[in-house]
């Protein structure tokens, strides 16, 4: 096994490689050298049990990484009606290239298409930071779409400032609200647009704490909901029943140690993510195109390579990836 695919491994359990988009690109270099660099028997059959052992190596990294799976899946494709072993490397090596270039056009193509279903004159509101969400609305202000933007704290981390910080620096004039005081501004609000952290199969949204709370506030006001994700974060696992799993942070993110201290009762729960269910969403805008929540099966699908037989088994891909490259 090369070295160099061995140390993209643990950069990615160690966290050195972080966020999706880099998560994703990274598992796809390493599938990449692994092509590149491979000198086992000169068969097909040995080639694809080489890239399933690599898949699985990879796979086991961060297996709740949704974007690192769908990265793994784009590449194995590619072996799909491939009769040598010339035509799996070439193959290969051409769904690497697609992948990584797709991906770092994404959020440019978020924002272009993103921008277009903003009418002029809108007041936005955005909950914790996304750089996807931040990419349509900078856009959209730059074409006269948007004159003013609300950014939620989002507690306890407070991302929302740094999504203050990015919109201010291009100009965009924002205010800073508590979350808590959503509801009380939604009237003057024409879009909520937010991020994802993970899209379900069936369309819900995965995102930072308060997501689902802003959500039903707009849908009481009319207002709509638009989601901005790479298409690299729609999870197949969710199909089969697989449940997102919410991550619980430490209590002193929301209490100072002292208080925890002097009331050790008390349990303090700290949330990092919600679900937001799809009938609370308007659209979800992709590198794709903007589709329905319901849609979302599509985009595993036509866009990331998934057939409904890899779907199905996609519970078993982490103890065994060389079934998942037979599926392909």
């Amino acid at each position: 096994m090369p070295s160099r695919i061995l140390q993209i491994a643990s950069g990615i359990k160690d966290l050195k490689i972080r966020g999706a988009g880099r998560i994703a690109r990274a598992a796809v270099e390493a599938l990449k050298i692994a092509t590149l660099e491979y000198s086992g028997p000169r068969d097909l059959a040995s080639f694809r049990k080489y890239l399933a052992s690599v898949a699985g190596i990879l796979l086991h990294t961060r297996p709740t990484a949704v974007s690192l799976l769908n990265a793994v899946v784009f590449v194995l494709k590619a072996l799909r009606g491939v009769n040598t072993l010339n035509e799996a490397r070439d193959s290969v090596l051409r769904a690497a290239d697609e992948f990584i270039a797709n991906s770092l056009n994404a959020l440019s193509r978020i924002s272009e298409i993103g921008s277009k279903r903003i009418k002029e004159g809108s007041i936005i509101l955005t909950h914790c930071h996304s750089s996807a969400a931040v990419g349509v609305i900078t856009r959209a202000f730059k074409e006269g779409r948007v004159v003013k933007v609300y950014s939620t704290e989002t507690r306890p981390f407070m991302q929302g400032r740094i999504t203050v910080s990015q919109l201010l620096k291009q100009g965009v004039p924002v205010i800073q609200i508590p979350d808590s005081a959503v509801r009380y501004i939604m009237h003057e609000v024409d879009y909520v647009l937010v991020g994802a952290d993970t899209v379900a199969s069936n369309g819900a949204v995965v995102n930072k704490i308060g997501t689902s709370q802003v959500a039903l506030a707009a849908k009481e006001s009319r207002v709509r909901v638009y989601v901005a994700a790479e298409s690299y974060k729609f999870s197949p696992l969710t199909l089969v029943g697989e449940l997102v799993k919410i991550e619980y942070r430490s209590p002193e993110e929301v209490t100072p140690r002292e208080w925890i201290e002097k009331h050790p009762k008390v349990k303090v729960l700290n949330p990092v993510f919600d679900v937001t269910p799809p009938e609370y969403i308007d659209v979800i805008i992709t590198e794709y195109g903007v589709i329905p929540p319901q849609a979302a099966i599509l985009i595993l699908i036509d866009k990331l390579g998934w057939t409904l037989e890899s779907i199905k088994y996609s519970e078993g891909i982490f103890e065994d990836a060389e079934k998942l490259v037979e599926l392909m």
